[in-house]
C-alpha cells in the first residue's frame, strides 16, 4: 500500500475492538475531551442500509461489505476515509477497524496509532443484548461466539489488536476506562510535540 501524504501535525488514530468492547464510548470521549474528529470505516454501509431498513444487523453490514468489496475492490471503504483525512487537519479517529488491510491503511499515515479496546467476551455479549441497537442483538451467547469466530468482519480484530500501540481493557469502571484512554493520549500528544 502506498504511503499517504501527510502533514506533520496530522494524527490518525485507528480504533479497533470487538462488538460491545466500548469503542464508541472511547471515540466519543476522544471527541469531547481532545477535540478529535470522528470517522467510521463502516459508515457508508450503515447509511446505505438505513435507506431501506429501520434497523439493520451486523450480519447485514458484513454481507453488504462483501458485496461492495467484490464489486468495487477491497479498498472501497478506504477510498472514502482517505479523502476525508486528506481534507482535514488535527487529530482524527477512524473507528471500526475490522480487516488486516484496515491496519495497513491506518499505518500508511505518517503519524498513526492503533488503539485496541477490548473486554471479556461474555461481558461484551451482555452489553450488546442489553442495548438492542441492531436487529440481531438478542442472540444467545453461543450465537454471539459463533458469529465472532466465523464472520469475515470479526476474525481479524484480535489479530489487529496484537499490533496495537495501546490496549484499553474495558472490564472495570468507566473511570478506569477513561484513565487508560487519557494515558494513551498523553503518550500520543507528547510524541506530537516532541
Amino acid at each position: 500500500m502506498k504511503k499517504a501524504i501527510m502533514y506533520n501535525d496530522k494524527i490518525v488514530i485507528g480504533l479497533v475492538g470487538e462488538t460491545g468492547s466500548g469503542k464508541d464510548t472511547v471515540a466519543h470521549y476522544l471527541k469531547r475531551r481532545y477535540g478529535v474528529d470522528l470517522l467510521r470505516f463502516g459508515m457508508p454501509l450503515k447509511k446505505t442500509l438505513d435507506l431501506f431498513f429501520d434497523k439493520s444487523s451486523k450480519e447485514d453490514q458484513a454481507w453488504l461489505y462483501t458485496m461492495f468489496k467484490d464489486r468495487f475492490g477491497e479498498d472501497v471503504l478506504h477510498k472514502g476515509v482517505l479523502r476525508y483525512v486528506q481534507q482535514n487537519n488535527g487529530i482524527m479517529c477512524v473507528n471500526g477497524m475490522r480487516m488486516m488491510m484496515d491496519l495497513e491503511f491506518i499505518r500508511s499515515f505518517e503519524n498513526s496509532y492503533i488503539m485496541y479496546v477490548t473486554a471479556d467476551q461474555k461481558m461484551r455479549w451482555k452489553r450488546v443484548t442489553s442495548r438492542g441497537e441492531k436487529s440481531d442483538d438478542d442472540q444467545t451467547f453461543d450465537e454471539f461466539k459463533k458469529f465472532e469466530a466465523e464472520s469475515e468482519t470479526e476474525k481479524a480484530i484480535p489479530v489487529i489488536g496484537k499490533d496495537a500501540d495501546f490496549t484499553v481493557k474495558n472490564d472495570s469502571s468507566m473511570d478506569d476506562l477513561l484513565w487508560q484512554v487519557d494515558d494513551a493520549m498523553k503518550n500520543i500528544l507528547q510524541k506530537r510535540c516532541g
